[in-house]
């Protein structure tokens, strides 16, 4: 794929992206691309960054951590600022490595996954902003909190100073119909909304939607969309 390919797809999503947003009666920026570079050539990514966009995402931390650099020196002195979003399964033993280094984690999953990056978040004076992953789908090959123990584990995120808890992550059954895609967001939504409630905190974020789905996604209240091969293509084996 050419970096015009990648460039001209990018489009292509955005323009899916705001059709969606109209057809749920949201505004085109009520909802956040997140373009996912796993294993997508530097020059891809770079295009795509110069073209406009500006969220990035990576599945694997030392690749995350490698591809900042990378793309940094690429873009050169004047870049554009990027934010980058790790929303890959975050190990305890490297959460210490992930503190302070993205605008924002999807996917925590466990209490004390929190308080080791906290207690980095604090060493460095920064408060990290985090979602909370779910298994919404009960799958068991998927990372996440049961939905019964979002509440328990929000509320002790909610405890930590260095922690910002802005919402819920999740992940629908690949190649679901229609129907079940949408109750499943809506399930996402109506968990973040009562978990909200009991913790007294907004919780604005709804990170849910990938490149088969976003759109079902959208229409039940997604506020970022995860998307890497319908703008990069597939990914190399």
């Amino acid at each position: 794929m050419t970096t015009g390919d990648v460039v001209a797809n990018l489009q292509l999503v955005l323009d899916r992206l705001h059709n969606a947003c109209a057809q749920a009666g949201r505004a085109p920026d009520s909802v956040r691309l997140i373009a996912v570079t796993k294993q997508v050539p530097l020059a891809a990514v770079a295009a795509a960054v110069r073209a406009g966009q500006r969220d990035l995402g990576e599945n694997r931390l030392q690749d995350a951590l490698q591809r900042q650099e990378e793309l940094a020196v690429c873009l050169g002195p004047d870049a554009p600022a990027v934010r980058w979003h790790f929303i890959g399964h975050l190990q305890r033993n490297k959460a210490a490595r992930a503190a302070g280094r993205f605008a924002l984690i999807h996917g925590l999953h466990a209490t004390e996954l929190a308080v080791r990056l906290a207690r980095k978040a604090e060493e460095l004076d920064a408060v990290q902003p985090v979602l909370l992953q779910v298994n919404i789908t009960g799958e068991p090959q998927k990372d996440g909190l049961a939905p019964d123990a979002v509440l328990d584990v929000a509320c002790a995120v909610r405890s930590l100073p260095h922690l910002e808890l802005r919402g819920l992550m999740a992940i629908a059954r690949e190649g679901a119909a229609e129907s079940e895609l949408r109750r499943t967001f809506a399930s996402v939504c109506e968990l973040r909304d009562r978990t909200a409630a009991a913790c007294g905190q907004p919780l604005p974020e709804l990170s849910m939607g990938m490149s088969d789905d976003f759109a079902a996604a959208i229409r039940e209240g997604a506020t970022m969309v995860r998307i890497g091969t319908a703008i990069f293509g597939p990914r190399r084996a």
